[in-house]
């Protein structure tokens, strides 16, 4: 047909913009990915996510939880900032996460569990997940009292691995009385400090609407958590137990609790980023 060159050629120039158009879009989305900003710092959205692992598994759920997933998240521009065993609790398992922003946790939630690393290892870990339901969202108190996104454990500087107790005390807080509670309780958390234990955060409820529904969080708040790093259990049985147990009771006493407050006494996995640095 006399018209078929011309038409060739203007199916083949549009197949060409469309791809051109296509291209550009491809690398303005990787563009995005790339330019996130990757600090270690200013993670105003975290997730202390508390897992009940089924009984004996937990050894191997740390170890593909080390081994897999730390570097893919932070990659994405979320980050693990730490991750825990329970003492008190032989199947219970602590992981940090941290946003920069809510919205962050929406799109890199997104991103994670719909691709392929986690498509690769979700049946491994879920088999070994009895219970994922006790999760609190939160945000520091104050900017200056956020998380400190510890190095990386190094594998030549630290062949041990992640030292160091954490702790993590929980105060299920009455309705708006947080900021109350938190004035009363930094005379407890100054005693904290002088014990040696280093304040690794001071976190309260962050009330939103879940944007991501696939993972849920606990609605029965507000909590207030304060994190430490203590460097061995000597620190740990020693003043700090006295001091918390003295704690507890002026701040149970003070009437802005629903109930008593939780202490957890944790231990770094080999590669946690929180622990104690000398």
């Amino acid at each position: 047909m006399p018209g078929t060159p011309r038409l060739l050629v203007g199916m083949l120039a549009l197949i060409a913009n469309c791809a051109m158009a296509s291209a550009q879009t491809d690398v303005s989305a990787s563009k995005s990915l790339i330019d996130h900003n990757p600090r270690l710092s200013d993670f105003r959205v975290i997730e202390f996510r508390r897992y009940v692992i089924k009984d004996g598994k937990r050894p191997a759920f740390m170890q593909y939880f080390d081994t897999y997933f730390p570097e893919a998240f932070q990659q994405l521009g979320t980050i693990v900032a730490g991750s825990l065993s329970e003492r008190q609790n032989p199947s219970g398992f602590v992981w940090i996460r941290g946003f920069h922003t809510i919205d962050d946790r929406a799109v890199l939630n997104g991103i994670f569990y719909y691709g392929s690393v986690w498509d690769e290892h979700r049946k491994t870990m879920n088999d070994l997940i009895d219970n994922a339901d006790n999760v609190m969202l939160l945000r520091p108190l104050r900017p200056e009292r956020e998380i400190p996104i510890l190095p990386a454990v190094d594998p030549i500087v630290e062949p041990n691995g992640a030292q160091g107790v954490v702790v993590a005390e929980i105060f299920a807080v009455k309705p708006n009385s947080v900021e109350d509670f938190a004035k009363q309780a930094e005379t407890a958390f100054a005693s904290y400090r002088s014990t040696g234990a280093r304040e690794a955060g001071v976190l309260v409820t962050l009330d939103v609407k879940n944007n991501f529904p696939q993972l849920p969080y606990r609605t029965d708040g507000p909590f207030l958590i304060w994190l430490g790093i203590l460097r061995d259990n000597e620190m740990l049985n020693s003043a700090f137990n006295l001091v918390t147990k003295e704690s507890e009771k002026t701040l149970t006493a003070s009437g802005l609790l629903r109930s008593p407050p939780e202490l957890i006494v944790l231990d770094p996995t080999p590669r946690s980023r929180l622990r104690w640095l000398p």
